[in-house]
């Protein structure tokens, strides 16, 4: 069966490719593909041409561990489509079904029935597509741990930032701050519960009481300055979960002046594992689980702004890549 990939064949450069798909077997279905997206960070890095050198793509996905880092990439991770064929009688009833695939962009996918994840009824298919965002979301929320009455900031409002900020404003915290240079995310910012935004750490209002600092920091920009600049305003033992990528270009960190003196922990924190204090009660499974309950919550479909169909990859690709053009989340879509 032919499908249709859309690789990176140079930096700032996607097309669609055909590509040969084999015949299911027992254990596989066909996955006729209605929706994938773009991942606005580490997808669009890729795309730049600017992911750090030496990273492996991803090891627990099956799709991305067979690949290296070399032209044409074939990447992505979030698609949901119709199971339209099944490789035997015990499949059958995976036909019709709607689910979600952590996979690279394609039209037509061969999986294993046990990396089909069932899409929830009333679960659009926009929302579903942002499974992954959400469950990372979920990973730096955990691992920052907020505690009742402490002081939070969230760094980087694109989607995962977004989504973060969403789930901290459900906590009783003093305070939660959030900073994007782009207006638009701020906008949206407050309206998924941030009490204080502003375009960068530096211009945060500073409070009256003089409870000025931040207990944690969620750290999501992309930005090493960012990281710098969230340093400065980190308390005594406080702690800073690192959730980006970060390019090869950028500012030197700074791990001078208050990153000592304030004995500040840096968290390094990754979607594709569970922190190992977590791993005895919890497991990915449950936390897709609980990715899938906070979709419902907070309605994550509405955070997309462009839908475009896969023949215009290029374009949409060059939108996602450029936070000045105004897109938040942009998908792909498949007739």
């Amino acid at each position: 069966m032919k499908a249709l990939a859309l690789m990176h064949v140079a930096p700032g450069c996607v097309e669609g490719r055909e590509i040969e798909v084999a015949d299911p077997r027992a254990g596989q279905v066909v996955v006729q593909t209605e929706l994938s997206a773009i991942s606005p960070g580490t997808e669009s890095m890729i795309f730049r041409g600017d992911f750090p050198s030496g990273v492996a793509l991803d090891e627990t996905i099956p799709a991305l561990s067979r690949q290296g880092w070399s032209y044409p990439l074939h990447y992505g991770y979030a698609l949901v489509g119709r199971v339209v064929r099944g490789g035997s009688s015990a499949e059958e009833r995976w036909v019709g079904q709607r689910v979600f695939l952590f996979h690279p962009h394609q039209d037509h996918v061969l999986a294993d029935t046990a990396d089909c994840w069932p899409v929830p009824d009333g679960v659009l298919s926009q929302a579903a597509a942002l499974l992954p965002n959400m469950e990372s979301a979920l990973n730096f929320v955990m691992d920052a741990a907020p505690l009742v009455g402490e002081r939070l900031l969230v760094t980087g409002q694109g989607v995962v930032g977004l989504l973060t900020t969403a789930i901290l404003a459900a906590f009783p915290l003093a305070r939660l701050a959030a900073v994007d240079p782009v207006a638009a995310r701020r906008q949206w910012s407050v309206v998924l519960g941030a009490d204080t935004v502003a375009e960068s750490v530096p211009k945060l209002p500073r409070e009256l009481s003089g409870e000025d600092d931040f207990d944690g920091v969620v750290e999501v920009s992309g930005n090493l300055g960012a990281l710098n600049d969230a340093m400065a305003r980190t308390v005594f033992d406080g702690r800073i979960v690192v959730a980006s990528w970060y390019a090869r270009s950028g500012p030197a960190l700074d791990l001078s002046g208050a990153f000592h003196r304030r004995r500040i922990r840096l968290i390094s924190s990754q979607v594709s594992t569970l922190a190992p204090g977590l791993t005895g009660r919890w497991t990915k499974a449950r936390r897709l689980a609980l990715a899938w309950d906070w979709i419902r919550r907070i309605g994550p479909e509405r955070l997309v702004t462009h839908s475009l169909p896969a023949a215009r990859c290029q374009e949409a690709f060059e939108l996602a890549a450029e936070p000045s053009a105004g897109a938040l989340q942009v998908l792909l879509t498949y007739s």
